[in-house]
């Protein structure tokens, strides 16, 4: 029997995604959805929509009988999970087969093989799989994983044998930090996903995160539809995936497929999955690739792959689950150019990457087309909730070659505005334009060794500023010539100054704007673009090559947004730009002796009290926001004077947790 309607057993940008290809497939469709998401996109996009419950997604996108009642009342005859939340519980799928409703995706003993880690990396082993050194039985406390990690030998890597996500994983370089993050990983993996055991493998240093994305139908076709390099991580989260692999070869293409396909075929397996593997950088066999965890559902970075093979995911997993045969075959899979995904999230670069919530102010992403897509499932005026996922888009690119996917990344992050919100754009732009990253040189390292000291924006060259600071003195020209139609205010023979002292980076430049060309620092500068005021984004182009910038007033000048940075551009009329020497610099307040919450979250401990002594790095308390947990340590060392939460609070941003003497 043919589905005819599907419900979405999820929110936000899959949900969206999934009724996008149903619709085209001439499929009804169904949402669900809590109180935090009641007006959400995915809401307004399905036939029909039910509602679950309050926002805690234990309370509504988990309640799996909730879900099938909504089925039920509904008519919906399948269900897509998506990713997260139940698309991965061996329960779910079996509640829906009693219930006689289609479930989209693997059949249950392959999720429960391949969903419990301790027993995946097993049945990998016996199926031929390469797999990481390591502990894979149950480990009874803190003293017992010292002892497992000092035999396998640092550094080890702690992980939630239910996990997935980047959630419930702590790298341990000591003994100490295995103490200190043991039972924060089992924390994790029972907030996360109800389960606290904990397994530990040996961590291989400089690897590749590389997966291969599996297909197959109910009748034992499987094929595997080539690789996605994921080695762009922040705290185990993907931050950029990208399709194929810079460093994967024919051969080792095909010897990972291979494998992974048996993985595959020794469970029963059918629909979309993906196997993980990591990679050693180094290696120059192709056989230095091992198992890390096989991921029963569709995975965020999909897009990609459609991107180079031209297959939809989704439609394949819907025609796999009404019974139908793959229609092609592995040698029918190519790769056709090169693709890139960058996650848009709603965090802080500049705060260490803080989580950030509130109201979409703006949100206006880059126009689709041209090799550009944007998966996303909001709106402008929606909220980012602080109880889901801080992913608000998935921005993806093609080109012919992975350069050109590159440089059309650049391209769509210029023209993608986000206010409210903090977002990571800027950083994505920096790793885009990153030497390193083109050159294809990657690791799950990359981040954290080219950006030791935390992110301060994209380095940017002379030649760009001398574009922005004449962008800014034709903004300020433009907005001098409003002031002086509007109803004479500076008279009727007054002319805008044509003139200016442009600083940007503690650099100033001299720009003179005329009718027929625009120098800056004695030097003509190819400029042409338009601007009225009120305008969020220049189009420029500055000696033939193209320039967007976002660009916003401040006091005395502009904020110029483009290539990854922020540049605050003063402009002054030349006449007046010297007496700007002689202003007072306001000096902000030291607030070093204060314990300040970085993010709204859940105070969920607190290491100290009033009278205690702290040195300089001792923890001090821990904030849980969008499912992580966060230790704050303290930056100077003294006496505890005030505490001013407790644990369990919600607390706030920049509220004060204690203050030191």
């Amino acid at each position: 029997m043919a589905i005819t309607k599907i419900l979405i057993a999820n929110r936000g940008e899959i949900a969206c995604r999934v009724i996008r290809t149903a619709r085209k497939m001439g499929i009804a469709t169904v949402a669900v959805y809590s109180d935090a998401d009641a007006r959400s996109p995915h809401v307004l996009m399905a036939d029909e929509a039910v509602h679950l419950g309050p926002p805690p997604a234990a309370q509504s996108y988990l309640l799996a009988d909730k879900i099938i009642e909504a089925c039920k009342a509904t008519g919906a005859d399948a269900v897509h999970p998506g990713y997260g939340f139940l698309s991965e519980r061996e329960s779910f799928r079996k509640a829906l087969d009693e219930a006689g409703i289609i479930f989209i995706g693997p059949p249950a003993n392959a999720i429960a093989a391949m969903g419990d880690k301790i027993e995946s990396k097993k049945l990998a082993k016996e199926a031929g799989v390469n797999v990481v050194p390591g502990y894979v039985g149950v480990i009874e406390d803190t003293e017992h994983a010292v002892r497992i990690s000092n035999e396998i030998g640092y550094p080890v890597m702690m992980k939630a044998s239910a996990g997935g996500g980047g959630k419930g994983m702590r790298l341990a370089y000591s003994e100490q930090d295995v103490r200190e993050g043991f039972e924060a990983t089992k924390r994790e993996g029972l907030a996360s996903f109800g389960d606290d055991r904990v397994f530990i493998e040996k961590f291989i240093e400089s690897p590749r995160h590389i997966e291969i994305q599996i297909l197959g139908d109910q009748h034992g076709n499987i094929v595997y539809l080539n690789e996605r390099e994921c080695s762009i991580q922040r705290r185990h989260q993907k931050v950029v995936e990208e399709a194929p692999s810079p460093f994967v070869s024919p051969e080792m293409r095909r010897k990972m497929g291979e494998q992974c396909v048996a993985l595959a075929r020794a469970v029963g397996y059918f629909s979309a999955g993906t196997v993980e593997l990591i990679v050693s950088g180094t290696d120059t066999t192709g056989d230095g690739f091992y198992f890390l965890e096989m991921n029963t559902r569709l995975q965020v970075e999909h897009p990609v792959t459609e991107e180079i093979t031209g297959l939809d995911l989704v439609e394949q997993m819907i025609r796999v689950a009404n019974g139908e045969k793959l229609s092609f075959g592995q040698a029918d899979v190519k790769i056709n150019g090169w693709s890139i995904e960058n996650r848009v999230y709603a965090e802080d670069p500049y705060r260490g990457f803080l989580p950030s919530t509130g109201r979409l102010v703006r949100y206006n992403p880059p126009e689709e087309g041209e090799g550009v897509r944007v998966d996303d499932g909001v709106i402008e005026g929606g909220e980012v909730s602080m109880f889901y996922d801080p992913m608000i888009a998935k921005l993806v690119t093609w080109g012919e070659t992975r350069e050109q996917a590159i440089d059309r990344q650049i391209e769509a992050l210029d023209r993608f505005e986000i206010e409210g919100p903090g977002h990571n754009i800027d950083f994505l732009s920096a790793i885009m334009q990153h030497e390193r990253f083109r050159a294809g040189n990657l690791s799950t390292g990359f981040i954290a060794e080219e950006y030791p000291e935390g992110f301060g924006g994209a380095p940017a060259s002379p030649e760009l500023l001398r574009s922005l600071a004449a962008v800014a003195a034709f903004a300020g020209t433009a907005m001098a010539d409003r002031a002086r139609r509007i109803d004479g205010q500076l008279g009727d023979r007054l002319k805008p100054p044509a003139d200016w002292v442009v600083r940007i980076a503690d650099v100033d430049h001299a720009v003179s704007i005329r009718l027929d060309e625009v120098i800056v620092d004695g030097q003509p500068l190819d400029l042409s673009l338009e601007y009225t005021p009120g305008d969020r984004i220049i189009d420029a182009a500055v000696d033939g090559e193209p320039l967007s910038v976002r660009i916003a007033p401040v006091p005395t000048g502009f904020r110029l947004t483009c290539r990854g940075a922020s540049h605050f551009a003063r402009v002054l009329p030349a006449s007046i730009a010297p007496y700007a020497a002689h202003m007072i610099e306001k000096i902000p307040p030291d607030l070093s002796r204060f314990l300040i919450c970085p993010m709204p979250g859940l105070l969920v401990a607190l290491n100290v009290q009033e009278g205690d002594k702290v040195e300089i790095g001792q923890p001090l308390a821990v904030i849980e926001a969008m499912k992580m947990e966060n230790i704050l340590r303290a930056q100077k060392a003294g006496v505890v004077k005030k505490v001013s939460a407790a644990a369990g609070d919600s607390l706030p941003v920049d509220s004060i947790i204690l203050e030191l003497e």
